[in-house]
C-alpha cells in the first residue's frame, strides 16, 4: 500500500540558496547520501517533461519525469519505474504497486524563515526507512543553505 508521509524544516535562507542547496549537483549528492551513500541524480535538465534518473554507485534506481518545476518554489516527479545495471526496466507487477508515485518539494515564504515541505508516497516497506531518514536529510539541505 502507498502511504504520504509529509515532512518540513524552516530554513533562514533565502528561496534561491534553498533551491540551490536542493538541486546543485554537489549538494544534491551530499544531501541524499543520507538515504544511500553515493546516490546521485542524472537529467539533461531541471525542466517540466524532462526525464530523471535517480541511481545509486551500483547503477540501479529509479526512473521518473519531472511534472512541475517553478523554480524556488516547487518540483514534483513522477516515479515510472526501476533502473537496473543503469538500463530502465519494463513495468512489471511489483512495480505497478507504486509507478505513478510522486514527490513533490514546496517551498513557503514566511516572516523569518522559508519552509521546505516535502510530500513522497511511500510503499508500507519503505515507511520506517523514510520517516528516520528524511528529516536527516532535510537537516543537511538546511546546513548546505548556511555552507555554500
Amino acid at each position: 500500500m502507498i502511504n504520504r508521509l509529509q515532512f518540513s524544516i524552516d530554513i533562514k535562507a533565502e528561496k534561491t540558496k534553498i533551491w540551490k542547496a536542493l538541486w546543485n549537483e554537489r549538494s544534491y549528492r551530499d544531501w541524499v547520501s543520507v538515504f544511500f551513500e553515493g546516490s546521485y541524480a542524472i537529467t539533461e535538465n531541471w525542466e517540466e517533461g524532462s526525464k530523471v534518473v535517480f541511481l545509486a554507485p551500483d547503477q540501479s534506481g529509479i526512473y521518473s519525469s519531472i511534472e512541475t518545476h517553478i523554480p524556488n518554489k516547487i518540483m514534483m516527479f513522477k516515479h515510472i519505474g526501476n533502473v537496473l545495471n543503469g538500463k530502465e526496466q519494463p513495468i512489471d507487477d511489483e512495480t505497478k504497486k507504486w509507478s505513478g508515485a510522486t514527490e513533490t518539494y514546496t517551498l513557503t515564504e514566511g516572516t523569518e524563515s522559508n519552509t521546505l515541505t516535502v510530500e513522497i508516497d511511500v510503499l508500507d516497506e519503505h515507511l520506517n526507512f523514510m520517516t528516520t531518514t528524511f528529516p536527516k536529510a532535510l537537516e543537511k539541505v538546511k546546513n548546505n543553505c548556511y555552507n555554500t
